[in-house]
């Protein structure tokens, strides 16, 4: 058995049926599904994503990025994606799972490390795509095996997810983070418009004063925004609004009207056509279909 096929065993132990799981540990979750699923528009958080058992697909902007058993996906920025499960069946359903990283932590691990600057010309992606390196792997085992000694998990979690950090900023993930992480770097200064943006996205925002915030120009934002991304700061802000507006029909109940108003909308008849192009159907059919879905569509951490 190889360390790919222990992790899909300990993530079965958890997820047992199909839908999304938050463990004992508050920064990993895991994920089930026992068939193709259809594309799910859904937030994707600075983490790393790994496929134990199936395959997936993940759309960012005009990017597309396909992965199975074996491969991890590192997120660096808050992201809106389309999900998409392409490989599970009932004898083989997808597993998967999700560890949440802290960027604090991130920053002081890369401080003591005292790793070397990052080469200039080397651009950073807010998704990165690569083989599971066996010891981060092993690490990620114990850490899904920790869950049966719930006694431990306070005092031997922590240790094992700076374990993780450590060796994904000394492995091939490592570039994009710690581009991220250098204060100063273009990637940087975007992260944090885009921590700014996911607070005050109902907000109406000039885009030439989200660059002057940056200390750029305004064509040089948008580039860097575009090439870390995948999208423009106009597409991002109004994917930020869907998703919440999303949100706040599933948790709340609210209508249409209500939610247009509280995610920056003027217009309610131009929130409806906007929504519909993104989730693939107006408002009331969506969020009843996605109360249909494993959970109730509110988890969609893993889509």
């Amino acid at each position: 058995m190889t360390t790919v096929d222990t992790l899909a065993r300990e993530i079965a132990k958890i997820a047992q049926n199909d839908g999304d799981y938050q463990t004992a540990i508050p920064q990993l979750l895991m994920a089930r599904r026992s068939g193709r699923t259809e594309p799910l528009a859904c937030m994707y958080t600075l983490g790393l994503a790994i496929v134990a058992q199936g395959g997936k697909r993940v759309a960012m902007g005009d990017r597309v990025i396909t992965y199975g058993p074996g491969q991890s996906l590192l997120v660096t920025v808050d992201l809106p994606v389309v999900s998409q499960v392409t490989h599970a069946d009932l004898a083989q359903p997808f597993l998967g799972m999700l560890l949440k990283l802290d960027m604090q932590a991130l920053v002081q691990l890369a401080a003591e490390l005292d790793l070397p600057p990052m080469p200039r010309e080397q651009e950073p992606l807010a998704m990165s795509l690569g083989p599971m390196q066996e010891p981060v792997l092993e690490a990620v085992v114990r850490l899904a095996r920790l869950l049966q000694e719930p006694q431990l998990i306070p005092k031997v979690a922590p240790l094992i997810q700076q374990e993780i950090m450590l060796r994904l900023l000394t492995g091939p993930h490592g570039p994009h983070l710690r581009h991220l992480i250098a204060s100063g770097s273009p990637s940087h200064q975007v992260a944090q418009a885009i921590a700014w943006l996911k607070l005050n996205f109902s907000r109406d925002v000039l885009m030439d004063d989200l660059a002057e915030r940056s200390h750029m120009s305004p064509s040089t934002f948008r580039l860097h925004f575009r090439n870390l991304t995948g999208m423009s700061p106009l597409q991002y802000q109004k994917q930020l609004r869907l998703q919440e507006a999303r949100q706040l029909m599933l948790t709340q109940a609210l209508d249409a009207s209500s939610t247009a108003a509280r995610v920056g909308y003027e217009s309610v008849s131009q929130f409806n056509r906007e929504y519909s192009r993104q989730f693939g159907a107006p408002p009331q059919r969506d969020i009843r279909r996605m109360r249909e879905l494993p959970g109730g569509g509110v988890v969609q951490a893993l889509g």
